[in-house]
Parts: structure tokens; sequence; C-alpha cells
């Protein structure tokens, strides 16, 4: 009986059997989910035999229902229906719980290694192509495990285990399992401590914004500055960007650290010379965002940075979590003269393709090429490759990375003219950024007079 044929029987089925089953797939809803693991639970309560529960959720579904409609939408939701329950097994039940996320109840299932091994078929079979009629669409989903009694002996306990252990397999990305354990839990714990010193650091204004500088490889000349997010909390210490950024993404409060720190950027960047540029950093939220080119401009126009020297850095990942409107997003930049940059270069699974799509200003060869040029040939071959494709396309390129006096050399040798990294300087405060430009002017006057005595 198919998905279709089900929904029609629920209407001729009595109001209890109903109020336990979801209409669109004929599955078990929420309520049927809870009887079930309770009654197992209860079953196993005297000799507490394991059992597992699981979540599966549909990476990136929202689009489908944006860009093909609702009816799409369902189509592919009763094909996953479907497919799990087709799958499942022995003893296994599955209900729909939400929208795009199913939970799942495998009786026969003990411990971890069995969970993730279900895990991997069902993400296989869910992975097949969804045959929409004239159209055919492939998606991924993500999965979280929780094993009774270890995550939990009641059923919210247990379905709040799952639903964290889907959490991180969402952070991970796309297509990936995760089953609850203590560790995952603490981390979490630690995400969500972190995230609230966070709140509480933008409020009260204590993210700083410090500045690596970006170099004439050739003589060393500063030519701009690329603007760095630090923290350091009262409690937790020392926080890296690499963890606070995410976090802020993850929990929607980018926006106004962002907002904070590119103000903060705006005010210092105006008082250097006029023809040093501040590169700073977009966020995946703020390319999915119409609004992003006007709130931009917005914070620049109230602080006084001229538009034409401020460069803007995303990355393709970010890109291709909306494609149509990042597009959008980097025209409108391009409009009232902010420059583009596309970092980490040759990370993407598509990078050429973007650089024929966007309209970039420059490209960042990614550092992890860079560490490797003067001891791996395929490394050097795949810089030399960017650096000749960014000629042809007429895009500048600015080496990130460079730690060795041996790694600068190799990429002016191969025609790179630009780079960053600790060799030319770590990311320091406003006022050593000041100290920075003063001795480069100082150094700049010192030998022009030279010239002139020796002239």
């Amino acid at each position: 009986m198919t998905p279709e044929d089900e929904n029609t029987d629920i209407l001729s089925q009595n109001p209890k059997t109903i109020a336990y089953t979801d209409p669109l797939t004929g599955l078990g809803n929420r309520r049927r989910l809870m009887d079930k693991i309770r009654k197992l639970a209860s079953e196993r309560a005297d000799d507490p035999a394991p059992f597992t529960i699981g979540i599966a959720n549909i990476d990136g579904f929202k689009p489908i229902n944006d860009l093909f409609g609702h009816a799409a939408g369902d189509e592919i939701l009763c094909q996953v229906a479907h497919r799990l329950r087709a799958c499942l097994p022995d003893g296994g039940f599955v209900a729909r719980i939400e929208s795009d996320e199913f939970a799942f109840v495998l009786p026969l299932v003990f411990e971890k290694k069995g969970a993730e091994k279900i895990g991997r078929m069902f993400k296989d079979v869910l992975s097949a192509p969804y045959d929409l009629g004239d159209r055919n669409v492939r998606l991924s989903a993500s999965f979280g495990f929780a094993v009774y009694p270890f995550a939990g002996e009641q059923f919210a306990e247990l379905l709040k285990s799952a639903d964290t252990a889907l959490y991180r397999s969402k952070r991970r990305g796309r297509g990936q399992i995760t089953v609850y354990s203590e560790e995952i839990a603490e981390e979490m714990r630690h995400g969500t401590q972190v995230e609230q010193a966070l709140r509480r650091a933008i409020i009260a204004d204590e993210v700083e914004v410090h500045f690596q500088p970006i170099v004439n490889l050739a003589d060393r000349s500063i030519q701009g500055f690329e603007a760095l997010a630090r923290w350091t909390d009262g409690e937790l210490g020392f926080v890296s960007p690499s963890l606070f950024i995410p976090l802020a993404e993850e929990r929607g409060f980018i926006d106004s650290l962002t907002e904070t720190l590119l103000k903060k950027a705006a005010e210092t960047a105006k008082h250097w010379p006029s023809d040093l540029f501040l590169s700073f950093n977009l966020s995946s939220a703020q390319l999915t965002d119409p609004a992003t080119a006007f709130n931009v401009l917005a914070i620049i126009n109230r602080v006084g940075l001229d538009p034409r020297r401020l460069e803007l850095e995303i990355t393709e990942t970010a890109m291709m979590s909306d494609p149509e409107v990042a597009a959008k997003v980097v025209d409108e930049l391009h409009s009232i003269g902010i420059r583009v940059s596309l970092d980490d270069f040759g990370t993407g699974q598509s990078s050429l393709g973007r650089l024929r799509e966007f309209a970039f200003n420059k490209v960042k060869i990614d550092r992890s090429f860079i560490s490797e040029i003067t001891i791996d040939k395929s490394a050097e071959h795949i810089v030399r490759a960017i650096l000749a494709m960014c000629e042809g396309l007429n895009l500048k390129v600015i080496a990130e990375g460079i730690e060795t006096e041996e790694q600068a050399e190799k990429l002016k040798e191969l025609g790179c003219r630009t780079g960053q990294g600790w060799l030319y300087g770590k990311a320091v405060d406003s006022a050593a950024t000041f100290a920075l430009i003063e001795a480069q002017q100082k150094a700049s006057a010192d030998s022009a007079k030279l010239y002139i005595l020796n002239h």
C-alpha cells in the first residue's frame, strides 16, 4: 500500500487512530512514537536491555519547497516515508514528527556501532534520486541516535538526547551520523556557555578587532589589512574565532556580531592613509540576506569610510547555501563601489564555476596550498595554475598563510604579487596597526631622502 492509499484509508479510521497518524505520509506521529518508546522502556525496566531511537532530518529541504512548491515537497516526504518503512530492520518503527523530520525506534540495536551501521544504510537509501515526474531531485539526510538507558530512560530525555546528537551532525555538515554520548553532551553544554558569554560580550562591546597586514611581496610594503575578530572572556579566557564565529552563525546572532565588528574596523580604517584598504569577512548568513548591501553601506556611511576602500571576503561554501541570493548580494556590493574577494580558493568543489558566475575582484589562495608549496610539487603546480588562470581572468591574487622566506620566494618566482601571513605580521590591535603604518611611512620617507642625497 502506498502512502497515498494509506492517506485515503485514514479518513475511514476511528478518531483515536487518526490522532496517532501523520495525515500526509500515513506514518505514526509524535504521540504514536511516544507510546511506542514508553511501552518498550516499560517492558525493559526490570532488565534494562538497550534499544535505540533515532531522528533523521532531510538536509536542505526548505529550498525544495521554495523552488518547486509544496506539492513537490509533500511528494518527497511521502517517498522518504516509504523508503524508511521499507528498509526498517525487524521490530523497527518509524514516525514523522515534524515537517522534514522522521524518528524511528530500533528494538534490536543495542550499541553505538549498530546504530551507526543502520544510519549509514538509511543515509544511502535516502540519498537516491527522488522522482518528481518532470525532474529528479537529490537530497541527503543527517542523523542523531540515542541508546536506552545510557542516553535517558524517559521518552522526553531520550528524544532530547537524539536531538542533541542530530544537532551535532548538522553542525558537522550534510549527511552526518552521530550517536549521543556524554562527551557530546558536554560539548553542547560548553557551546551554550560560550553562546551566553558571547551574547553578553557583544552587548558590552568586548569583542575586539585585530588587523593582519596584506603586503606587496616584492618590497613588503603594506597594501591593506584584514580585520579579524578577537575575544577574551573573563571566565573562559581566550576563545578562538574558529569556535565563536560558527557558533554565532548556528545560534542566529551573527548579524549583530558582524555589524559591531565592521563598525569598529571601519572606524579604525578611516584614519589610515587613503591608499590602504580594509578587508572584512562576510558570513554565510549575510550572503543569504538580500538586505546585506544596504546594511553594509549604512554602517560605513555612518562611520565615514569610503566604500572603495572596503573589500569583503566570502567563501564558496557560504555562497552555495543560496547561490541566487548570494549573486545578487555581490552585484549590489559592486554597484556601491565595494570590492569582493573569494576566500579559501581551491578548497571548494566547484571553484572554477564560481569564478565564472560571480564577478570577483580578487582570489585568496587557501593557506593549505601555501604551507606545502616548497615541499610538495602538486601544491606548487596548483598555485601556478591558479595564478595563470586569474591572470587570464584579470583577477588579483592574495596568497594566505605565508610563514617562511622560502614560501615567499617561491610565490614571487611563480608570479604572485600579494600575500599575508605570520612572516609579515600577526593580527594586532588598532594601536599596533597604526604603529606599523607609521613605521612604513618613516621608512619610505628615509628612503626618499637617501635617494635625493645620492642623486
